[in-house]
């Protein structure tokens, strides 16, 4: 894929995000997709670092006001790791850092190993505002560079496109993890970090957040997706010897694997150049039985139309 400069668009997909981390050197990490919001489904992963929500973005339920959040309340003096987004396409990648840059030491779970880029990032930016934060990681090329690696690789995709053009319905991702026993919620489009109080359980309490949250829909919105960032199942399955684990998880990292490796090849060539052959066969049956096949199709295709009408 050309890279140009700016941000593409990537999936949220539990195998994107966690080969994502681990491009940047994060170490035992993963994300786990999850169908369900309740506190028993979170606990069922294991040590849990936080949660990223996708939704569909409106005015109405974002709850972007100066004076308060339409749930928490806003903490300017928090000691965390928040950048406001400044640019668009990346608050998927912005969503997955304000976890794992908040979790290098987290008091009662596994440390996060940031590995050297990630490291070393935090640390120039320690102290910086939201907004300069934002703007140091939109300009940070190692960051950009890795996401951009999973953006579905296409020749009609345009990298550059304007924030302020339509382009149907707009999704955001956004962060909740405990740092320093305070449940926050991190949204790069809000003033400030939002606080949700003291986090006893972390299960149930992001999971009443996020009810509230989905309750200011209508009813009958399903356009949300949330996934968990928990500590690689692999390593305790060794230690454990647990093989069933061990294998699932394997077999689970091998389809990732293929799957990335799709999105990332453009099959428009291949599927110009099959049915140029295609084509070429019917010709050689002559003008008629390559009329008939076309007509053929015609009514298949119209009879599929009536079906589904």
């Amino acid at each position: 894929m050309a890279d140009v400069g700016g941000w593409s668009t990537i999936e949220s997909d539990e195998g994107v995000f966690t080969s994502l981390i681990e491009t940047l050197g994060v170490k035992d990490v993963q994300f786990e997709e999850l169908i369900s919001i309740d506190a028993d489904t979170i606990r069922s992963l294991g040590p849990v670092y936080g949660v990223i929500f996708l939704f569909k973005w409106t005015k109405e339920t974002a709850g972007a006001r100066p004076e308060a959040p339409l749930d928490g309340t806003y903490d300017p003096e928090a000691n965390v790791f928040f950048a406001a987004q400044t640019i668009q396409n990346a608050c998927g990648t912005q969503a997955i850092l304000s976890i794992i840059l908040n979790n290098e030491q987290p008091p009662s779970l596994p440390p996060i190993a940031l590995g050297t880029e990630l490291s070393t990032f935090k640390e120039f930016t320690s102290g910086f505002p939201p907004d300069i934060l934002g703007e140091a990681l939109s300009n940070s090329e190692a960051i950009r560079s890795a996401h951009n690696s999973f953006a579905r690789a296409s020749p009609f995709a345009d990298e550059t496109a304007r924030p302020d053009e339509p382009s149907g319905d707009a999704y955001h991702f956004i962060a909740y993890t405990n740092v320093n026993g305070t449940l926050y919620e991190l949204d790069g489009l809000q003033p400030h970090p939002i606080s949700h109080g003291v986090c006893g359980d972390f299960a149930v309490q992001v999971a009443d957040v996020l009810r509230r949250r989905v309750e200011r829909y209508p009813e009958g919105e399903t356009g949300f997706n949330l996934m968990a960032v928990v500590k690689d199942p692999r390593g305790r399955a060794k230690e454990i010897g647990d093989a069933e684990t061990l294998e699932r998880e394997e077999r689970k990292r091998g389809a990732w694997e293929w799957e990335n490796t799709l999105r990332r090849w453009n099959f428009v060539g291949f599927i110009g150049e099959m049915m140029k052959g295609v084509v070429a066969g019917k010709e050689q049956g002559g003008g008629k039985e390559y009329e008939a096949w076309v007509e053929k199709a015609k009514g298949e295709t119209q009879k599929k139309l009536e079906r589904r009408s």
